[in-house]
């Protein structure tokens, strides 16, 4: 084996944590490695020390795209870097491509790409804009990437954007690219377009390294697989020597069961009505338009859909905490359009937030204290308008011992927690309540698989009991896995309502995108109203029109 990069003995210490403890990695050069763990396992701090974002308390980083050279006695002949900065880094050939792209939208590709480093002439005085544009085709050519030098890029798909960064890194030299969680905003098709790119770059002796959580893309798209659990290396292996079960038990440490396993929804009455809502963002731009759905009672009902097109803006609406410009909310039964968030809990709504710090969580306040939230005013908390501190320390040992929070202690603040552990007891607090609808949005965001599987076996023991599950989740494959009827958003409308076990990945990526396929299987809910009748389907659940578009939500007449 040849290596390219190897990361020896490394430990990274800040205060009161070690994120990375005695790690040795070994890449080989001309290959995709990927780096899998759960959010914590010290993933991302490991290659931010390998681009010189961080310096190593412990161990040696050696680097060489052509690969590492050892002497007669194995030790390496190639001394170990010191990379003070990423420049440092990037002068040796490394490049990362981080999850939240740093490009200038008004700009174009071919300026983004150029960006600190563009050609000159007359005598340096001015940027060779025509020399900048056909270093750029030539790169997009030599690696089979389809890039317009000429584009926008506030103008490109986000597929497209990922690969500016790419190209960025190539543009400057980079033999080892690092990727941070790539996947994380690409709809399926972009992904498969992703790994093909990894492809076309390795065979051309190129080495990726890419961090992610996902068992399946890591199967896929990389040679050897390194396994990251507490900041510590726990096994590294090659991908056709290994099996999701077997990376899921390195990460976790036990045995997990990956998939869940429910019997089919009896769906009952409506518990939750969205009619033609409408609704703008933080900058009064139209984020949610005309969409309308209904949850039934015993169903999971989940909406899908790249981040940034409309589902944090719909919560919000539904949850009170955003006024719709039109539309309203009805919860079983009683119009809830107007209502606040704590007349919604008390008519049965519990809501799991995206963002846990600050839609979840008061930080300086105790778990006691967290564990009440929302139903501070309301017995069995208050008594005679005052709380009972000793029910409410019971209620939040209760949470912590059945949810596996950590450390278990009623008494420690919210900001002392790992974010994993601040979501696993905002999900205990909020089935507590015992809702008739609960709204999830990213629920398992942040927790280990054997967290991520009891939290999804709760959510079907809550279906199961006739209650209504609302979930909002970037992972496909639990969103699918879970949902009884499945939506569709795409720039705030809801496209298509589709049977998650019917559709197959590749048509709901064309939805995800904007595009219309060729079919789409319809969703049936077998719900039944209060009058005994099936239930009824909103217009906006009407699936498989050919006549709609789904990138504008009109209906063509000819």
């Amino acid at each position: 084996m040849t290596e390219a990069v190897r990361l020896d003995g490394i430990t990274k210490r800040f205060p009161g944590v070690v994120a990375n403890d005695d790690v040795t990695l070994s890449v080989e050069r001309g290959t995709v490695h990927a780096l899998l763990g759960e959010n914590g396992a010290g993933k991302t701090t490991l290659m931010n020390v390998l681009y010189g974002l961080y310096d190593p308390t412990e161990g040696e980083v050696y680097v060489d795209g052509d690969g590492l050279e050892t002497d007669e006695d194995g030790e390496y002949a190639d001394p170990p870097r010191r990379f003070d900065s990423p420049r440092d880094a990037i002068d040796a050939g490394v490049g990362m491509i981080h999850q939240h792209f740093m490009l200038v939208d008004p700009m174009t590709v071919a300026e983004n790409i150029t960006l600190g480093n563009e050609p000159r002439k007359w005598g340096g005085l001015a940027i060779d804009r025509d020399a900048a544009r056909a270093a750029v085709l030539d790169l997009s050519e030599r690696y089979g990437f389809d890039v317009e030098p000429d584009a926008t890029v506030a103008d490109v798909s986000v597929g497209v954007q990922q690969r500016v960064e790419i190209l960025k890194a190539l543009y400057r030299g980079a033999d080892v690219l690092i990727l941070d969680e790539p996947t994380a905003v690409l709809t399926p098709q972009e992904v498969e377009d992703l790994f093909g790119v990894l492809e076309e770059l390795t065979e051309q002796g190129k080495t990726v390294i890419f961090i992610t959580h996902k068992l399946g893309e890591a199967l896929e798209a990389a040679d050897e697989v390194t396994v990251l659990r507490d900041g510590r290396n726990v096994g590294s292996v090659r991908t056709d020597d290994t099996s999701r079960e077997e990376l899921a038990e390195l990460m976790v440490g036990r045995e997990v069961v990956l998939e869940t396993d429910s019997a089919p929804a009896d769906p009952g009455g409506p518990i939750l009505d969205v009619s033609g809502v409408s609704a703008t963002d933080d900058r009064d731009v139209t984020a949610v338009d005309d969409v309308s759905f209904t949850l039934h009672e015993g169903e999971v009902f989940g909406i899908a859909g790249v981040d940034g097109n409309g589902q944090s803006e719909l919560v919000d609406v539904i949850t009170g905490l955003r006024e719709p410009e039109a539309g309203s909310v009805t919860l079983a039964g009683r119009d809830v359009t107007e209502a606040s968030r704590r007349e919604r809990t008390r008519s049965g709504m519990a809501y799991i937030p995206e963002d846990r710090q600050e839609r979840g969580l008061v930080m300086d306040f105790d778990l006691t204290e967290n564990g009440v939230l929302g139903s501070q005013h309301d017995e069995p908390f208050a008594r005679g308008g005052r709380l009972d501190w000793e029910h409410a320390g019971d209620h939040a040992e209760d949470v912590i011992a059945e949810y596996d929070v950590r450390p278990p202690d009623a008494a420690a603040t919210a900001k002392s927690l790992s974010g994993g552990n601040q979501q696993k007891f905002i999900v205990g607090r909020e089935f507590a309540r015992e809702p008739t609808c609960l709204v999830a949005s990213h629920p398992t965001r942040g927790v280990d698989i054997g967290s991520t599987e009891f939290i999804h076996d709760r959510l079907v023991d809550l279906r199961d009991d006739g209650r209504g599950v609302l979930l909002v989740s970037s992972k496909l494959d639990e969103v699918r896995g879970l949902s009884d009827r499945l939506a569709v958003m795409y720039r705030g409308r809801i496209v298509a309502v589709v049977d998650p076990d019917e559709v197959t990945e590749e048509q709901l990526g064309l939805l995800m995108a904007g595009e219309e396929p060729e079919s789409v299987p319809h969703a049936s809910t077998g719900a039944v109203t209060e009058g005994g009748s099936p239930g009824r389907t909103s217009e906006s659940d009407e699936v498989g029109d050919p006549s709609r578009d789904p990138g504008s939500g009109e209906v063509s007449h000819e």
